[in-house]
């Protein structure tokens, strides 16, 4: 499956009524940081941020964004900082397919179909499907289309009860993986989109627990797997997530890679029997 856009988040706007000085308490503060811990981190003093939280110093753009760095603020957020300050967003928010991320996405394309046969795929912020390899094309075999239609949203593909959970054979513990997951995104970005979606997918009813093929033998897993049916067996997966180091770019910094390496023999082994 080619990587194609399916809809970003908002350009970020700054919010009203608010300055920068009580979005950077807030982020301060989320991250559990004092106002001198920050000051030694950022070379400067806390009473000059205390000055900059209370609104009686406005900071400098490189302020901004040094403070920015050290509280580990998201870049979609670091423009929303800046635009409180009253200065220009520092970080741009590139469409997928525009050409300047040509090379980008072919090699996310090399990388997920050079994976096969295991299963990979690309996501955004809000999870949703940029790209998928053949792997994963398999595992939604079966899923109505309905839920195909893009934009195809992970979370909403594997959680829905028309999905792929009534298929999971440890659902109870996989879902709850998942939204842990998106309780963590949410408290690091706190985006509202994303928080509509937790609590979207949150609510689906949970199938009941069905009769399905089993492993041959138990296997001491080394992570979490999910476990799911296909064709009459059972495939175990662990799932590893990737994201680019140090992004200038607010589009690629929410790109994620998720590829599922196979957890136990008998997956590994039914897998490689695809190959041609």
């Amino acid at each position: 499956m080619s990587i194609v856009p399916s809809g970003s988040a908002a350009t970020a706007t700054a919010p009203s009524g608010q300055g920068v000085g009580p979005l950077l308490r807030a982020w301060r503060e989320q991250r559990r940081v004092s106002q001198l811990e920050l000051a030694l981190r950022a070379d400067s003093s806390a009473r000059h941020i205390s000055f900059i939280e209370t609104g009686r110093s406005r900071p400098s753009e490189e302020m901004v964004l040094r403070l920015a760095e050290h509280l580990e603020v998201p870049v979609r957020e670091r423009n929303a900082l800046l635009l409180a300050a009253g200065y220009a967003p520092h970080y741009p928010e590139t469409p997928l397919d525009d050409p300047a991320l040509d090379a980008l996405r072919a090699g996310m394309e090399q990388l997920i179909q050079g994976y096969e046969p295991y299963p990979a795929l690309v996501v955004d912020a809000m999870y949703n499907v940029q790209a998928a390899n053949r792997g994963i094309l398999m595992i939604l075999d079966g899923v109505p289309e309905h839920l195909l239609e893009p934009p195809l949203n992970a979370m909403r593909l594997t959680l829905h009860p028309e999905g792929l959970a009534p298929r999971i054979r440890n659902l109870r513990e996989w879902r709850g993986h998942l939204l842990a997951q998106m309780r963590r995104q949410i408290a690091l970005h706190r985006s509202e989109p994303l928080r509509a979606l937790y609590e979207e997918v949150a609510a689906y009813p949970v199938p009941e627990e069905t009769p399905g093929a089993e492993p041959a033998e138990p296997v001491p897993y080394f992570a979490l797997p999910m476990q799911i049916e296909y064709e009459g067996r059972v495939l175990s997966f662990i799932s590893s997530i990737s994201t680019f180091n140090t992004p200038m770019d607010v589009t690629v910094a929410e790109l994620a890679i998720e590829t599922l390496l196979p957890a136990d023999p008998a997956t590994v082994k039914y897998l490689q029997s695809l190959l041609p």
